[in-house]
């Protein structure tokens, strides 16, 4: 059992941390270690990390009363945001121990164990990631093969997981498995147990580490888990575990935003200042229409991320259940996510052939950005399951026309409006799979847009607003033309036949 410490008190006023924390980052990723020379290294080197984490930036995901500064969301984002502004490795770094350690162990871990564990966090500066993953399911959690079985007081746990943020780099985990019957089977629902790496019972052994293409900073690979950890090292959900995962999974996906924020205003600055400075055939590049198109773009970009941010601020504290918040936290984790990848493809574009290393903010930017379109639940996914719960709704509601079902459901009806010519049509009661993908990137984007109308209604930049209106337009429109194409085309999978280009040549 973890001894129990008292917890040392942090209280600045938070905009002073917030600036403080920004300023140093940036002088320890720009002049003290110049990190971005050394961004083909595997990890932060131990004194770089230390020097961060001296600024203890995980505080705000601690509760107040084990002297964090209390677990607000808006805290929680600005930190996350101020990290990607300097580098998304970081960022992430930061978002898995907050939304996938520290917020949900904050909320179902067992008291006698928290102040231990925060005060190890504060003072030590541990991490903490979460093991889903399985190379055999993947994004199938449910039937993730990870089990374990009570003995005594305590649980023995088996099973192997990959992919894991931090592998190898943690010092705790939160580890999901399924309970094996005396027969061998596995339950339907599951549990997870809080495991501390530094005791040798607990231990989780890293099999081999996976040579990442991107995200240097960040160790992943498999682990294979056979552990004994004591009863009080499960954590009590306030329903089913089922529910308790998808209470994590939907805050950490509504706090994804954070990671973008930073991520894409640096792009944005990066891009404009380029463009202001770059000459071709007499002109600025920003004076160029079609580069005055994708720079908007990336504008439009942010606008939305900082209404993603806003609308995750009101709604994903840890006091909210966010189990049946699917649609808001599946659109928000896969629109961001495309719009990360989006603004670092138009970055490098217009950066030209320097963009093209691995050293150059845009370069970097795309490969690091690419798995988040992946992790968490690929984006394809997501926005299947965005449509797939919208025409569920539908049905229930026995409308069959999307502008109209919009007009009155609470995520959309003061966006829908707004798009309501391309809107305006009529849903099959079968719906292909790729159709279902293509109608939730609809859906997402009005309901983002929504988010814009709130901030913008709040003062938000007129200007911006007006930008992502025509962006997002123009995005809705194209898609639902690629839902009228009705493309049936389907791969051939033995292609070889009649297939060589050269036996159809002239001579």
């Amino acid at each position: 059992m973890l001894n129990v410490l008292q917890p040392q008190i942090i209280s600045p006023d938070f905009d002073v941390f917030i600036k403080s924390f920004r300023e140093r980052l940036s002088d320890l990723f720009n002049h003290t270690y110049d990190y971005n020379n050394l961004s083909l290294d595997r990890g932060l080197p131990d004194h770089f990390l230390s020097e961060i984490m001296d600024m203890k930036p995980l505080s705000v995901a601690i509760p107040e009363c084990y002297g964090g500064r209390g677990v607000l969301v808006k805290e929680c984002l600005s930190v996350l945001s101020a990290a990607s502004y300097e580098s998304l490795s970081l960022s992430l770094i930061f978002g898995i121990n907050i939304a996938l350690f520290l917020e949900p162990f904050a909320k179902y871990g067992d008291s006698s164990l928290k102040p231990a564990v925060f005060h190890r966090f504060l003072e030590e500066k541990a991490m903490g990631g979460l093991m889903i993953t399985e190379k055999a399911y993947g994004s199938d959690a449910l039937n993730m093969r990870t089990s374990y079985e009570q003995y005594g007081s305590g649980y023995q746990i088996k099973g192997q997981k990959h992919w894991q943020g931090l592998t190898g780099a943690a010092d705790f985990w939160l580890v999901t498995a399924r309970k094996k019957n005396a027969q061998g089977e596995l339950a339907r629902d599951i549990d997870f147990f809080l495991t501390d790496n530094n005791l040798p019972e607990q231990k989780i052994d890293v099999e081999r580490y996976y040579n990442n293409l991107g995200l240097y900073a960040i160790p992943y690979g498999i682990n294979n888990i056979d552990i004994e950890v004591p009863q009080e090292h499960r954590l009590q959900p306030e329903s089913t575990g089922i529910k308790l995962m998808l209470d994590t999974l939907h805050r950490s996906r509504l706090q994804f935003p954070g990671m973008g924020m930073g991520f894409i205003k640096r792009l944005l600055d990066e891009t404009l200042t380029h463009c202001k400075n770059r000459q071709v055939s007499g002109l600025r590049l920003h004076e160029i229409d079609a580069v005055k198109q994708q720079l908007s773009r990336i504008q439009a970009a942010f606008t939305i991320c900082s209404a993603m941010c806003s609308y995750s601020t009101s709604v994903s504290s840890i006091s909210a259940d966010l189990s049946g918040n699917g649609i808001d936290a599946n659109s928000v984790k896969a629109l961001v996510t495309d719009l990360m990848q989006e603004s670092a493809q138009i970055s490098l574009q217009l950066a030209g052939a320097n963009g093209y290393r691995l050293d150059h903010i845009a370069g970097r930017s795309v490969v690091d950005s690419r798995p988040f379109q992946i992790f968490e639940g690929s984006n394809e996914m997501l926005y299947s399951q965005v449509a797939e719960a919208v025409t569920k709704l539908m049905r229930k509601s026995k409308e069959q026309n999307l502008l109209a079902f919009l007009n009155v459901y609470h995520l959309t009806q003061h966006a829908s409006p707004y798009f309501k010519k391309a809107l305006d049509l009529n849903l099959s009661d079968q719906i292909k799979q790729r159709d279902l993908v293509t109608l939730g990137k609809v859906i997402a984007r009005v309901i983002c847009f929504q988010f814009v109308l709130q901030i913008g209604n709040n003062g938000f930049n007129p200007q911006l607003v007006s930008i992502t209106q025509d962006h997002v337009s123009m995005d809705i429109a194209m898609l639902i033309g690629q839902l009228a194409s009705n493309n049936q085309a389907a791969p051939q999978m033995e292609y070889e036949e009649n297939s060589d280009w050269t036996n159809f040549t002239a001579i």
